[in-house]
């Protein structure tokens, strides 16, 4: 299965798994429904969003293991 790095756009984040955008709203991330979103990197989305991005790359990637057993 794929990591999530910091440097990936939410929109490949959100290609990697269906349950993607539910696991970033839970981790503040607020704009993925939003079309400039899809090309911003995690790290500068999670930025503008006061969050930070190695705890949010930790949270996706943790979910990423999960469901890939």
């Amino acid at each position: 299965m794929a990591k999530v790095t910091k440097d990936m756009l939410i929109g490949e984040i959100i290609g990697l798994d269906p349950q993607m955008p539910v696991v970033l709203m839970e981790g503040g991330m607020h704009c993925v429904g939003c079309p400039s979103s899809q090309a911003e990197s995690l790290e500068e989305a999670a930025m503008v969003h006061g969050i930070e991005p190695d705890v949010l790359v930790a949270r996706l990637n943790a979910y990423l293991d999960s469901v890939s057993k």
